[in-house]
Parts: structure tokens; C-alpha cells; sequence
């Protein structure tokens, strides 16, 4: 019995020590930064945003169809930035029942979809008078060339 106690040794810690543990284990996943994945959210962050200041840009206010594509835009945009930073600090492995490689596919299906159907949105909202050799296109050129001299 007294070899048992000589054996035991107790430590204890504060709550605080425990939160600093938690906090400090946040580190960055190399393989994610050298994998494909990361080089495709990059290029989806970068269309989205040229996207998305393409269109505000624009008055999109006055267009419904614009206004559909800023949402889509912006919010798979902000999605996006999302599921970044969860692969980035491996903040998806403390969610390790959620199957993620099925939350990715059904993300970007549902991104192609919805991006379509805003390309479709988009293009059906162009004004077919404002084509190169019509009278509103030269009308506008003419104030163009007028308002640079």
C-alpha cells in the first residue's frame, strides 16, 4: 500500500491554464496550404470578388437581375471565406462528424447551380438596343468622345 501512494503523483491546473491550452493549439494545416483544394477556394475568392465588384459597379439597384447576382455573389463569396478558414486552422477536425468532403461537393454544386442561373439572370438583363451600331450605343459614345475632349 505504501509503495502504491509513493507512486501517485497529483497535479492540478487552473481553468485559466486550460483555456490558454485551447487557444494556443490553433495552428495553420501545411498540407492544406499545398494542396489543390486551397488553390481552387483561392481562385473561387477572386472570381467571386471580381464578380462582385463588377456588378456593384453597375447600378444594380434598379435591376433585379443585378441584385440576384450581387447576392449570389457576395454570399458565396462570404461562404467561401468561410470554409477557408476552417481547412486553414483545421478548425474542421474539432467537427469530426460532420463528413466534410460532402459538405464541399454539395456547396459547390449548389454554388455552379445558383452562378448559372445568375449568369442567366445577368445576361438576360442586358439591353439588346445597347449593342454596337444602334442608336442608344452611338448616342452614349458621342457624350463619351464629347466629355473627354
Amino acid at each position: 500500500m505504501a509503495e502504491f501512494q509513493s507512486k501517485v503523483s497529483t497535479w492540478t491546473s487552473s481553468p485559466a491554464q486550460g483555456a490558454r491550452a485551447s487557444v494556443s493549439t490553433l495552428h495553420t494545416d501545411l498540407g492544406f496550404v499545398r494542396s489543390r483544394l486551397r488553390v481552387f477556394m483561392l481562385l473561387q475568392l477572386v472570381l467571386g470578388l471580381l464578380v462582385w465588384a463588377l456588378i456593384a459597379d453597375t447600378p444594380y439597384h434598379l435591376y433585379p437581375a443585378y441584385g440576384w447576382v450581387m447576392f449570389v455573389a457576395v454570399f458565396f463569396w462570404l461562404v467561401t471565406i468561410v470554409l477557408f478558414t476552417l481547412y486553414l486552422f483545421q478548425l474542421h477536425m474539432k467537427l469530426y462528424k460532420v463528413p466534410w468532403s460532402l459538405v464541399l461537393m454539395i456547396f459547390n454544386v449548389i454554388a455552379s447551380v445558383l452562378y448559372v442561373t445568375a449568369f442567366i439572370a445577368c445576361s438576360a438583363a442586358v439591353d439588346l438596343t445597347s449593342l454596337k451600331g444602334m442608336q442608344p450605343y452611338n448616342q452614349r459614345m458621342q457624350c463619351v468622345i464629347i466629355t473627354s475632349r
